[in-house]
């Protein structure tokens, strides 16, 4: 699965003289902060970035106070973490650079904390001066304006060097940061960032971030549809004896193996104790096997229909022959069912929705994230490519409790 992301802008402009330019930066921090005239003008990620930090009120002439996890925490984050499969790989990547001797590689989670960091002991000291250490907190609300935080801030890369930061002690460091999401779904995994001292950035350090993003999505995936082909191997011997439609998946509903209906890459995740409803097949029963679960139809009825109830608590009713169910959804689930349903079959594509969740076309990655959430809860009832309700479904919203219209 692909997924287009924007590439690291580099701090240094092209043909600028490192040190010299690191200078103006700081002289720029020091006018810009003290109501001078600035010798360059902030970039825009900088100057909005100054502006969240001058609102919360943080310092910018000292060091904010850290946020630091326990050992237990810090052990239980990385062990979520679906980054704990690539960060090995990623650093053997940073360290075989001709520059690592100065580069300090991170990784943090979706919160922005600091899950694992390596380089030189040298350059592993300055950072620890820093606090910039494991099971830290990097986010903007903690330390001031910086490649991790304003990435997330930004949800895209960003590279930022010497006085663009907004501590002052972290002027004598560049960092460049970009965010790392599930191949799968779109949502946010973490930051991989390299951070060195100022005078050592190279222009290329923003192209080494990138292609470590790159290498990380490409590994999940591949990861991914290897679990996949085992959960299909190991339930071949069932398989074997079963007749009609069946679908193999995983635990997040994930298809491993489909005969007798076409449901595309995903259903509703599958609890022991709820049906699922497969557009073309109706309400289906999970099965547990040893690694996933076995899905199979419940009864003759194969239309599914949706009754969605507005409110502060949007109700979804799913019936679908002589089974049905009901459950909670989110507000921004409920307005992404009214959308699919008012664009009818031909759907809205990532940046339509995004315009329509949002205002603009800049929320393309979070309106995915959505829809993927909502797929997890739903399964196909909710197809891609452009997004839109799958054929079979119909669709009744009640806004206020009131009659509505039917698709």
């Amino acid at each position: 699965m692909t997924r287009e992301v924007r590439s690291v802008h580099g701090a240094l402009p092209p043909g600028r003289h490192l040190p010299a330019y690191a200078r103006d930066l700081v002289r720029m921090h020091e006018a810009v902060l003290g109501g001078g005239r600035p010798p360059v003008r902030p970039r825009d990620v900088v100057s909005q970035s100054w502006s969240r930090m001058l609102r919360l009120g943080l310092t910018a002439d000292g060091m904010n106070e850290r946020d630091s996890l326990g050992e237990d925490e810090l052990a239980r984050r990385r062990n979520d973490s679906p980054l704990r499969e690539v960060v090995d790989g990623l650093g053997q990547i940073i360290g075989a650079t001709s520059d690592a001797a100065h580069m300090l590689f991170v990784v943090t989670d979706a919160d922005g904390v600091i899950l694992w960091r390596s380089g030189t002991a040298a350059v592993r000291r300055r950072a620890d001066d820093l606090g910039f250490i494991e099971g830290t907190d990097w986010t903007e609300a903690r330390v001031g304006t910086n490649a991790i935080g304003t990435a997330l801030a930004e949800a895209a890369p960003v590279e930022l060097l010497a006085g663009e930061h907004f501590e002052q002690g972290q002027h004598p460091w560049y960092c460049s940061a970009c965010p790392i999401h599930d191949p799968r779904t779109g949502d946010l995994l973490g930051i991989i960032d390299v951070s060195g001292p100022a005078l050592a950035l190279h222009p290329a350090v923003g192209a080494l971030v990138e292609t470590g993003r790159r290498l990380a999505e490409a590994e999940l995936w591949r990861a991914h549809q290897q679990r996949l082909d085992r959960l299909r191997r190991s339930a071949e011997p069932v398989l074997a004896g079963i007749s009609g439609a069946a679908l193999v998946v995983d635990d997040d509903g994930w298809v491993a193996h489909s005969s007798g209906v076409a449901v595309g890459d995903r259903v509703a995740a599958p609890r022991a104790d709820r049906p699922v409803a497969v557009p073309g097949v109706g309400a289906c029963l999970p099965e547990r096997l040893a690694h996933g679960w076995l899905i199979r139809p419940a009864g003759d009825g194969r239309t599914l229909l949706l009754d969605l109830e507005l409110g502060a608590t949007p109700l979804l009713r799913v019936r679908t022959g002589d089974t049905g169910w009901r459950r909670a959804i989110t507000r921004r689930h409920a307005e992404i069912l009214t959308l699919l349903h008012k664009a009818g079959p031909a759907g809205l594509s990532a940046e339509a929705l995004s315009r329509a969740l949002f205002g603009d076309a800049g929320h393309v990655v979070t309106a995915r994230a959505e829809v993927s959430r909502l797929r997890r809860l739903l399964g196909a009832v909710v197809a891609t490519r452009p997004y839109r309700l799958a054929a079979g479904v119909s669709l009744v919203i009640r806004p206020g409790g009131a009659a509505g219209d039917t698709t």
